[in-house]
Formats: C-alpha cells, structure tokens, sequence
C-alpha cells in the first residue's frame, strides 16, 4: 500500500464535529475516515456511508450453519452410520432440530466476528498508523486524504475555520501489515519515517 498525504483536523466537541464533516463534504474534499473516542449516532449519515452488510453476511453464515449441520446428521444417521433408537425412523428431523439451531448460531456468530475484525483491519498482530493518539481519549480526528488538486494550505484553512483545534499535514500508510508498535516501521521491508509536518 503507498503512503498516501492527508490533512488531519482535530475537534474538541462533536458539536463542532457534525457541521464540519457537512461543510468538507459540500466543499467537495474526500474524507478520508473520522476517528471518534466513543461512538456518535448519525456520523455515518453525516459522512454519507452507506449501511453495513454484516447482518447479510451473518444470514448467509448461518443458513450455511444449518446446512452443514442438516447435512451432516442425515449422512450419519441415515447412510454411514444408521441406528435404531427406540424404533424412531432413520431420518428423525425433530430431534436433530437443537443441533441444527447450535450450529446456525455458532456459524453465524464466529463468521460475523472474523468478519468484522477483517472488515475493520483488527488482529493482535496487525500493526496500522494512527493520525492522532487522543482519538482514542478526547478529541475527534477527521482526515481528509489529498489529491493532486488539494492545496493543503486552503484545506487547512477551511478545516480551522470550522472549529477546528489542531489542523495538520501527514503522509500515512492506510493499510495494515504485521509489526508492533516497538520496533521500526516498516512498509513491504522497507523502513518509513513518516514526515509530518505541522501547519
């Protein structure tokens, strides 16, 4: 992944929040993503996101939970491995019904948790840039990533005549790779210093 440049914008109160990811969106820059430290209903309205498709995604793990179960009991119990159990017939669909049921949720839940933490780029071992450590304790981090006809300066301008705090200019890798915090980063090998310059 190349290391893109952004313009980062920090706000203390997501009063202020609301109004400027408005303001950058009719202005026309990309927004990037908006780090937030607690969630924050209508942001991903405001940001213009479109709805998530993870409960489809959990429907199809779970019909596929039920399959494997129905399946696998009926090629048990009806053709490897048949047995007489107080004269039931083979194909007992009743009594496979609680197996099925654990199954459909043990597939759904797990799919929809591996999921996530692939959607979201979350491991134990995976390693991102962050565009500013209080996102995660008081401050609202929206970045807003640069093209070729991105004047910072007028960005940055714009981002503080919109209550923005701190406005910087940072080059950062978007993308996810295996490392830890304590050591050199490093992209494909190769060791990054990113420059970040303040504005």
């Amino acid at each position: 992944m190349p290391v893109k440049k952004f313009v980062v914008a920090c706000f203390d109160d997501e009063a202020t929040l609301f109004p400027a990811v408005k303001s950058v969106r009719k202005t026309g820059y990309k927004i990037h993503d908006v780090y937030t430290p607690m969630p924050i209903h209508g942001l991903d309205a405001a940001m213009g996101l479109r709805d998530t498709s993870l409960h489809t995604a959990g429907f199809i793990y779970a019909i596929a939970g039920t399959t494997t179960a129905f399946s696998f009991i009926t090629w048990t119990l009806t053709y490897d491995w048949p047995l007489n159990i107080g004269g039931k017939p083979f194909f007992s669909l009743p009594a496979w019904i609680p197996i099925m049921f654990e199954l459909t949720v043990l597939f759904s839940a797990v799919g929809m948790v591996l999921t996530f933490c692939y959607l979201c780029q979350m491991a134990p071992f995976v390693k991102k840039d962050h565009f500013h450590l209080r996102a995660t304790d008081d401050l609202f981090v929206m970045a807003i990533e640069c093209t070729d006809k991105t004047n910072d300066q007028e960005a940055s301008d714009f981002l503080k005549n919109l209550g923005a705090v701190e406005v910087s200019t940072q080059y950062k890798e978007t993308g996810w790779w295996i490392g830890r915090y304590d050591k050199e980063t490093k992209i494909f090998g190769k060791p990054v210093e990113p420059a970040i310059a303040q504005s």
